[in-house]
């Protein structure tokens, strides 16, 4: 552990002139926190997967109340606009027929499920629990990378963090300044409840070596609901039910942290063992609601976030409070053409990858390399997207004793219920190593809390 403290004298934020002075013994009071209680976050590394803590950063990020209304305003924005297009996709397709969208982007999706074809989810809601991934460039604006519909994770982090915080550093924890995050739980759980269909609510993990399954038991136990494997449910008479201890207990609301794919190996991967057959059935018939709906990855396709800005304006008649990071489609013709001529100087995307995989920075290709992806691009234009590299800002950092530069995105949530709501909190990832703009989890990032001044 370091020898110094953290700051001394307490160092002081330019949001808000907050202090924080953390001594190394409370550092090594939080390593032990984070140990006592597992705060994991897998990885899979050469077809392995290994657990390890996940990284924590003292030094937490921290918004004026005024700067994070303004993105509240936005995020609230484009996730309403986006659950009117899933609705619309699924449904009548004026979104397509009206040329806002090209026909070839949502059927080429690997996140379009045709099955869902005039299925209405309960309450009409599609994206329950949203995490839009942003980033602020240099200037200062607040850019979106990634819409996150399908199993957007990450939420218990900074949860758990700020109560490590609170608990170990009690004095240094500002209550009278920083809005409580503690109360997404409860945000959580009436989300559920307004989408239930009469039963229980379940939270259903793909099991123990799941990367994120430390968020699943912690976000059961905080909603007071049950955790809950695939062989733990049951469907008879379309409907679903929990294997209870006192017999069978009718789901009203199932808050799925698996993939559409492996949900129901009735109608989709017959050979998965974490669904529950005959789950499809019950959805379909409005017996059961399931946060996020299946068939949202049509809407977090990074070929369709082009499109979002576009949305926003088609569905609600309003101007985006929130840009895009500047994109081109390889699949029209004149973007395809800057592409390529641009190649060495973009970031380009496979657009059915997650979690930092498909990401490659053309000014660290070789030139056999660019070569290839040049040729991948002409074949299947569709497949890709490119971005321009957003110079986004560096936070400070606690890492190896010192204070260093990392550079940090930021996952917000947004809830989609009786209304809509952005969590006053969310989930700030930076890169471990200088330089690196790899920030995901899955990647090996570490986080920090996110404090929203009152």
């Amino acid at each position: 552990m370091p020898t110094d403290t953290l700051s001394a004298p307490p160092r002081r934020f330019k949001a808000g002139s907050l202090p924080l002075a953390v001594t190394p013994q409370q550092l090594s009071q939080i390593g032990l926190y984070f140990d006592r209680f597992a705060i994991t976050f897998g990885l899979y590394k050469n077809a392995r997967y290994q657990d390890r803590i996940f990284p924590f950063g003292v030094i937490p990020r921290v918004f004026e109340a005024d700067e994070f209304r303004r993105l509240e305003d936005g995020l609230a924005q484009r996730v309403t606009a986006l659950n009117l297009f899933l609705a619309d996709l699924y449904g009548p397709k004026k979104v397509v027929k009206d040329g806002i969208v090209p026909p070839e982007f949502i059927h080429a999706s690997s996140g379009y499920l045709a099955a869902c074809e005039g299925v209405k989810p309960a309450k009409g809601i599609y994206s329950h629990i949203s995490g839009i991934d942003l980033v602020q460039a240099s200037s200062g604006k607040w850019l979106v990378l990634e819409d996150n519909l399908r199993v957007p994770s990450g939420a218990s982090y900074p949860l758990i963090g700020r109560q490590a915080f609170q608990s170990v550093c009690p004095p240094t924890f500002p209550r009278d300044k920083v809005a409580d995050n503690q109360d997404y739980p409860a945000l959580l759980l009436e989300t559920l409840n307004h989408v239930n269909t009469g039963g229980i609510n379940v939270l259903l993990s793909p099991g123990r070596y799941n990367s994120a399954f430390f968020e699943h038991a912690y976000l059961a136990e905080r909603m007071g609901i049950p955790l809950v494997f695939g062989d733990e449910l049951v469907c008879r008479d379309s409907k679903v039910y929990y294997k209870g201890l006192g017999g069978l207990l009718r789901v009203g609301a199932l808050y799925r942290r698996l993939s559409d794919e492996f949900l129901d190996p009735q109608v989709f991967d017959a050979e998965s063992l974490i669904g529950v057959p005959g789950l499809f059935d019950a959805y379909r018939q409005g017996n059961v609601a399931v946060l996020n709906a299946l068939g949202n990855g049509v809407a977090d396709d990074k070929g369709l976030y082009y499109f979002v800005p576009a949305l926003v304006k088609y569905y609600l008649g309003e101007e985006p409070l929130l840009e895009n990071a500047p994109t081109y489609l390889p699949h029209y013709p004149k973007d395809r053409a800057y592409v390529l001529e641009n190649l060495g100087k973009l970031v380009i995307k496979d657009v059915a990858e997650a979690g930092g995989y498909g990401v490659m920075f053309g000014s660290k290709l070789t030139r056999d390399q660019k070569e290839n992806l040049r040729n991948l691009i002409v074949k299947e234009p569709r497949r890709w997207i490119a971005q321009e590299v957003v110079d986004f800002r560096d936070l400070d950092v606690f890492q190896d004793g010192k204070i260093v530069p990392r550079k940090c995105d930021f996952r917000a949530y947004v809830l989609a219920g009786e209304s809509v709501k952005v969590w006053k909190c969310g989930l700030t990832r930076y890169a471990m190593e200088a330089g690196s703009m790899v920030v995901n989890s899955s990647q090996g990032g570490g986080f920090k809390d996110t404090w929203v001044l009152q």
